[in-house]
């Protein structure tokens, strides 16, 4: 039999636990880059997404994040503009739900932004219909249960 050459296995790959859930200095954006929500995960370390600006960009996770910081749809992210192609833009960063929050409080993200959707909701304007989802019992029909 060969002699095992390796560190280890899958556990060794996927690393230390970095402990991300204490407390982190809020980035805000610069020049050159922009806050956006996730629409919708594609696959393959990419990601299309609504930028606040109004522009659909297709996003590239960058390698750092890749496997490391999970992104779904309707997270608070922040993208680096490319300068060569206005359609696309690169993942930097990923606000937790609390910093969107903040965000949003200071008035970076606007007003109609939805930060707990489980998709990005807020970028159609559906919400006439608010009360198809509640049914009123009268006193009667209670009686008769």
């Amino acid at each position: 039999m060969p002699k095992n050459k390796g560190k280890g296995g899958k556990n060794r790959k996927r690393g230390k636990n970095e402990a991300d859930d204490e407390k982190r200095e809020l980035v805000f954006k610069e020049d050159g880059q922009e806050y956006a929500q996730v629409m919708r995960m594609l696959g393959n370390g990419r990601c299309e997404s609504m930028c606040i600006d109004g522009t659909k960009r297709l996003c590239h996770i960058r390698g750092k994040m890749h496997k490391k910081v999970w992104i779904a749809a309707g997270d608070i992210i922040l993208v680096g503009l490319r300068d060569y192609q206005d359609d696309k833009a690169d993942v930097i960063l990923k606000y937790m739900p609390d910093e969107a929050r903040l965000l949003k409080a200071y008035g970076e993200l606007p007003e109609n932004t939805r930060l707990n959707e489980g998709i990005a909701g807020g970028l159609d304007d559906e919400d006439d219909n608010v009360d198809d989802d509640y049914i009123e019992f009268e006193d009667e029909d209670i009686d008769k249960i």
